[in-house]
Parts: C-alpha cells; structure tokens; sequence
C-alpha cells in the first residue's frame, strides 16, 4: 500500500510540475534547428514566420542551421533533445520521405517528434533560359520524344524529390532526358541553367523567383493541381492532363512527447503568425504557397503522403526506372 501511494504521489508531483512548465513556457529562448544551410528557401520561410510567432509567444526562438545528411544531421539532434518544447525543427521532403527511404539514419521514424504544423508547400517545376527554344510544355516533351537523352535536365540529389519528380515525367510522357544531379541544391542549379550547361532545371518556381523576375528564366509547367498565384503564367499540371503531384514542404516540429499544453500553445502562436498579412504577402512575394495543416491534420497527412511516394519508389524500382 504504501509503495503504491508512493507511486500515485511521484506521478502527481510529475503531472504537477509539468502543468506549472507548460503555463509559465517560455521562461527561456527557444531553439528552432533548420536542417539546411543558411540563406536558402526554408532557411528563409522558417525564419520570417518564426519572428512573427515570438509575439504570441512572449519569447525568443533563435534559428540554428545544422546542415547535412540531407537534413539528417539536423534531424538527429532534433530527435535527441529534451522533449520540454525548448528544441523545435524544420521538416522538408527529404526530411519526411528522403531519408527514412534510403534509411540514412538507422532506426529514424517521423514517430520520433510531434508534429506541429505543416505552413507551406513548393510543388517542383521545369524552369528554362528566357531565351530557351522550348516556348511550352508541349515542345519540351515533342524534342525530348525527338531526341531521346539530349536534352539535359538539372535536378538536385540523385534518388531524392527532383529525381522521383523527373523520373515520373519520363514514365508518363515517354520523353527522355540525360539527368545531370547538382547536390549543392537550387544555386548550383541557377548557375548551370545561366551558364548553359543544361537545358532545363526542376525544382520550385520559388527557388528561382528572382531569375525568373528578372528576365532570365521562365516557368513552364508546375507539378500541381492549383493554379500558382505567384505565378500566374505558368500553368499546373493538371492542365496537361498529368496526374503528378510533387514538391517540398515545411513542417515544424518538436521532439516526441513534448507537454500537450506547450504543443498547444506552439501551434496557436505559429497560426496566428501564419495567417498574419505581413506572412501572406511575404509568400506571394518570394512565389511560395501557404499550406496550413494543423498538429491532428499534418500528422494524418504525413502518414499517408509517406506510403504513397513509397509506393511510387517502389513501383519505379521494380521497373528499373529507379536505383
């Protein structure tokens, strides 16, 4: 009896503290881990919305770039912390599908953290020179049927979201093109394609928004069933009568069994700056999408859009199409 009242009055004290946590959170400045190098796409959304949710917060959250592993290095410190709502992260494609398919981190499991929110979503696209020859959609595929390995098309990792993207365009058009792969991401891409080493670029119109404004690049096709509003030219790919949908997104993250009550208050701080004017304009601006999913519907999402892809990869292994 008496061990037992012992343990009932260990777990209320425990329930007790947590709960006085949770209402005084936060007492200190709160890291936010961005899986990838400063000055990039999410490197810049996650810090844009992240400085509009410290009002609601009443606190500071600093952001950290821990790069590497395809967001795996980040990844792994993000899991490995103190669940106290004090470490959050971002999640990008890789993040979610990347590397728990090529198993990069052994053991890893999106189960490891609470998801927060899901705040943006950048579908891929095929980006040409402005002074490209290929004036549509329709004449890129026409040449590439043409000239079977030719044309070359820039992705970024090989076996990672620009490829699968690219792969499924091969399949279902029957064009073909010589992939070369640029790790470093979107900047080595925008080199390539100015330089002229390749033909066309896949990756999100975001990443190449200021080419693209500046004259120098052009969209042809978006891999999505919505019309962009940032890009009014270029068209979905649902247009084309093509069932691929694909692209990057930004989940916000905090290690596994962080308070309810924290994740609660996380959740409502970074929806109300998300929903805010300043960030609304800010991603129309920089031609990215808002894509608000909240902490029961992202985790949903995530679970489904993750069998899915694997599903896909699998398919496209089985086909030879994919290593």
């Amino acid at each position: 009896m008496l061990k037992n009242a012992l343990g009932l009055a260990c777990a209320m004290t425990l329930v007790t503290a947590t709960a006085n946590a949770a209402e005084d959170y936060p007492t200190r400045d709160i890291r936010m881990i961005v899986p990838w190098g400063a000055g990039g796409g999410t490197d810049g959304i996650v810090r844009k919305i992240t400085d509009l949710a410290e009002e609601p917060l009443s606190g500071t959250v600093y952001v950290e770039n821990i790069e590497g592993g395809m967001s795996g290095n980040g990844l792994i410190q993000l899991i490995n912390a103190k669940a106290d709502g004090y470490t959050l992260g971002a999640l990008t494609y890789d993040s979610v599908i990347t590397v728990p398919w090529q198993d990069m981190l052994p053991g890893y499991s999106t189960e490891e953290m609470d998801l927060i929110a899901r705040i943006t979503s950048e579908p891929d696209a095929i980006i040409v020179p402005a002074d490209s020859e290929y004036d549509s959609f329709e004449a890129l595929i026409e040449a590439a049927k043409a000239e079977p390995g030719n044309i070359r098309a820039g992705i970024q990792n090989m076996g990672a979201r620009t490829h699968l993207t690219l792969l499924q365009l091969m399949d279902a058009t029957d064009a073909d093109f010589k992939i070369i792969s640029y790790p470093g991401g979107a900047a080595p891409q925008k080199e390539a394609l100015l330089n002229g080493e390749i033909d066309l670029a896949l990756t999100s119109l975001g990443d190449f928004a200021s080419l693209i404004e500046g004259g120098d690049a052009r969209g042809l096709i978006e891999f999505t069933d919505v019309q962009s509003q940032s890009f009014p030219d270029v068209p979905p790919a649902s247009e084309h009568d093509l069932d691929i949908q694909m692209g990057s997104f930004i989940i916000l993250a905090a290690p596994a069994g962080t308070p309810e009550p924290i994740l609660d208050e996380l959740e409502a701080a970074y929806q109300q700056a998300y929903e805010s004017d300043e960030f609304q304009d800010w991603l129309v601006d920089v031609g990215v999408t808002p894509n608000w999913l909240g902490r029961d519907e992202v985790t949903q999402w995530v679970g489904t859009t993750q069998e899915e892809i694997f599903a896909t990869m699998e398919e496209l292994q089985e086909q030879g199409i994919l290593d």
